[in-house]
């Protein structure tokens, strides 16, 4: 879906013009037309540059200035990129040429965190550990981490429904998430339903908007569920020859009584960036597989842990160790941290992909890698939440001519192979502009052609962050 400026706009042509006329509309909203500042906001962490002429950022300090600054930008017919921290990895938020960057930065309320309720609201703007870290000092705990909590924004997780480590007993962001107030593409302010857990008195809008990417409505208010306070994190980290013994133990512990909390998986392509990125890491040369089961159980973790011990031994592991502690813990979960900066370093440059397969197609997967290697003389590192199916194969490659088209070309060879599977291209990272080329062959040609009758219902001028998603 195209968006077209206005003719009473166009007739001004200057950029400058343009932006004086929006500030003589819009007083008091920062409307920052710089190119210093335009530049540095030209695209997230993807590897998806956008376009090099936005038009003017705009940070909005309420929800009364997101609505009109959308009901002018409507009426005028100006493309409108919402953007966080701009720490996605697909391209959702890069720039459109004309477009309106709308930085929803200023808007990092937490407005109250409600403890007989269980639930939080805050403004988009919130960094998530902030969320999280206010929630636990009411011995309250709101689930969701993604790797970057400490930088992104709520409204950004909830733009791309994020993930994170945690989604094997919790769930995405999606399923914390209670209600949303949002700014439609007209400016009209709206709820999505009510705070309460149960309502079946609409359609499921809330579930509808989370994920997104900004292509439906802005949001700028986030009601969340909060849990207890869970026990204190405790794992079993297990070291293994090959990885279908690593695969086959985690496949049993995903699949037993006892839920981890968080389960993570890396290949022996990981292990080796990871020494060569960290020397000291405590990451033995001779491991290929490496599984990380962790427990926040507050009764039955002693149980829980003896489980995940004796089945990676099981399983043929050469190392099986305990942590008991934070420290220990976090010693451990480091190393998993330093996955992506470490495969970028691998071979001097890396393209990361975000499939999901069911569980019992992870083995497969795996062991078609060397094909794509062979084919398209690339290097694959294969990581990531086995918990729940979603592996994160970043593709290697030594910079050169061409070699970053091969990679891309092998990420999208991967994507299709999962998508063979019975999974997807992407299970936490969105689309944006970096999965597009994928979608025609993940999703029939009637729900994509529903998708995008929904978009225009939603946004009928199509102003809403266009060429992203769909």
């Amino acid at each position: 879906m195209t968006t077209t400026l206005d003719p009473d706009l166009a007739d001004e042509t200057a950029p400058d013009r343009v932006v004086t006329a929006m500030r003589g509309a819009l007083p008091g909203i920062d409307l920052d037309d710089s190119p210093a500042t335009l530049a540095a906001h030209r695209t997230d962490r993807s590897a998806m540059p956008g376009d090099p002429d936005p038009l003017v950022l705009a940070r909005p300090a309420s929800t009364k200035q997101v609505s009109a600054l959308l009901a002018y930008a409507n009426a005028h017919r100006i493309p409108v990129v919402p953007q966080g921290t701009l720490t996605g990895v697909a391209g959702a938020a890069s720039t459109i040429s004309g477009a309106i960057l709308l930085d929803l930065t200023a808007m990092d309320a937490i407005i109250r965190i409600d403890a007989d309720d269980m639930i939080a609201v805050a403004q988009p703007g919130v960094i998530v550990a902030d969320l999280a870290a206010a929630a636990a000092k009411q011995g309250l705990f709101y689930a969701p981490d993604p790797a970057s909590a400490q930088i992104a924004t709520l409204g950004g997780n909830v733009a791309t429904n994020a993930g994170g480590m945690r989604c094997i007993k919790y769930g995405v962001t999606r399923e914390s998430v209670r209600s949303l107030e949002v700014v439609l593409a007209d400016g009209t302010v709206m709820r999505t339903r009510p705070s309460t857990i149960k309502t079946v008195g609409g359609l499921d809008l809330t579930g509808l908007i989370v994920g997104s990417e900004g292509t439906l409505a802005v949001v700028t208010e986030i009601t969340v569920k909060l849990l207890p306070a869970p026990g204190p994190e405790r794992g079993v980290l297990g070291l293994f020859p090959t990885v279908a013994q690593g695969l086959s133990a985690t496949n049993r512990i995903a699949a037993g009584p006892r839920t981890p909390a968080r389960l993570e998986f890396m290949d022996g392509r990981c292990l080796e960036a990871i020494r060569k990125h960290i020397p000291d890491a405590p990451v033995p040369a001779e491991a290929n597989a490496w599984a990380l089961a962790v427990t926040d159980a507050r009764d039955g973790a002693e149980e829980d842990l003896a489980s995940f011990e004796k089945i990676f031994a099981d399983a043929g592991a050469t190392t099986v160790q305990r942590a008991d502690n934070a420290e220990e813990l976090e010693a451990i979960l480091e190393a998993r941290r330093q996955l992506q900066p470490s495969a970028r370093g691998l071979l001097g440059g890396s393209v990361e992909g975000d499939i999901a397969v069911p569980r019992s197609a992870l083995a497969e997967f795996s062991a078609r890698l060397a094909e794509v290697e062979n084919d398209y003389d690339v290097t694959i590192a294969l990581g990531g939440h086995v918990g729940d199916g979603n592996l994160h194969p970043i593709v290697a490659f030594t910079p050169a001519e061409g070699a970053r088209e091969r990679a891309d070309e092998a990420v999208m060879t991967l994507s299709r192979l999962a998508q063979e599977m019975g999974g997807t291209m992407s299970g936490e990272h969105g689309v944006g502009l970096e999965k597009l080329p994928a979608l025609a062959t993940e999703m029939a040609p009637a729900a994509l052609d529903l998708q995008r009758r929904i978009k225009g219902l939603f946004d009928p001028n199509g102003i809403l962050n266009p060429g992203k998603k769909y």
